[in-house]
């Protein structure tokens, strides 16, 4: 059953009590990396399986935007409005501008293929960021294919287009993945150990620290961490066991959104950008929030 739960009176100031959670699209297999296209006001997103990346507008509804796409997963974009998407089947990060056809710009590391690119951010020095697990090699995500790297890790390839860089390999399943609003810190999920980590962003890219934010654990709830992104009040709403859950800036629990299958990931959007979209696995919901997201695009 859907529902909203304010575990902490501000809660409420993010979220109204009698707010409704709207279906927007369904009959899909596994939707991931909702992405609002302000400048077409339009949400994108995947759906991993059918290989499609998929548009809707309150205007014309649901419609293909690109297939094949690679079995797509998490989609960005970077200030200049190229769209960021990470492949399943290519093993590879794509960057593609207006009107042109996609450009693989990350594909392997010390001489071997990536896993399968998961999630991605980027940063507004041109950064891209991006996990890699190994969720995009089995049957059905993209696979079947062998890994070739012996770790799962999160990278960073830098504005200029240079040599790919380690952030960590540290992770078991690394996953969603969000910067702090100042971009001092990088925060990554690991979606089988079930929290959230924080790592300290120096000079030139300097990572530090690692340490669990917070940890995201219901037993009667069906679905892990996955995907994340921060209001624009710093308070980060994360998927989780149940839905999705939110936590303010110190990492405290406020409330949590119920849906009924598993959530992978979301977005800010509509004009205001105070829309959370929702992917869960064959649906998308709309929640109207009275908080929001910053503009991705310069």
């Amino acid at each position: 059953m859907n529902s909203i739960e304010a575990v902490r009176q501000e809660f409420n100031q993010l979220i109204s009590p009698d707010t409704s959670i709207e279906t927007i699209a369904d009959g899909l297999v596994f939707t991931e990396g909702p992405l609002w296209d302000a400048r077409h006001s339009r949400l994108l997103f995947s759906d991993i399986p059918a290989d499609t990346i998929y548009s809707w507008s309150q205007e014309k509804g649901l419609e293909p935007f690109r297939h094949p796409a690679g079995f797509p997963n998490g989609l960005t974009f970077n200030r200049q409005g190229d769209l960021i998407a990470c492949e399943h089947r290519t093993r590879a990060v794509s960057v593609t501008k207006e009107g042109a056809e996609p450009q693989v710009v990350a594909s392997h590391f010390g001489g071997k293929k990536l896993n399968s690119p998961n999630d991605i951010i980027a940063a507004s020095d041109g950064s891209i960021i991006f996990t890699d697990p190994i969720y995009g090699l089995r049957e059905g995500n993209g696979g079947p294919a062998e890994a070739e790297l012996a770790f799962q890790g999160v990278y960073r390839l830098p504005p200029d287009g240079g040599e790919l860089e380690l952030v960590t390999d540290s992770f078991e399943r690394p996953n969603g993945l969000a910067l702090s609003l100042d971009e001092k810190q990088l925060y990554v999920i690991d979606t089988v150990r079930q929290h959230i980590r924080v790592f300290q962003i120096g000079e030139n890219w300097e990572i530090s620290g690692g340490c669990i934010w917070v940890e995201l654990w219901d037993d009667g709830k069906v679905g892990r961490p996955d995907g994340m992104k921060f209001d624009k009040h710093g308070n980060l709403f994360s998927t989780g066991p149940g839905g999705v859950w939110v936590f303010n800036p110190q990492g405290d629990l406020l409330g949590r959104i119920y849906l009924p299958d598993k959530t992978s990931n979301l977005a800010w959007g509509d004009d205001d950008l105070q829309s959370l979209y929702i992917a869960c696995s064959s649906a998308v919901y709309r929640v109207r929030c009275q908080t929001g997201g910053l503009p991705l695009v310069d």
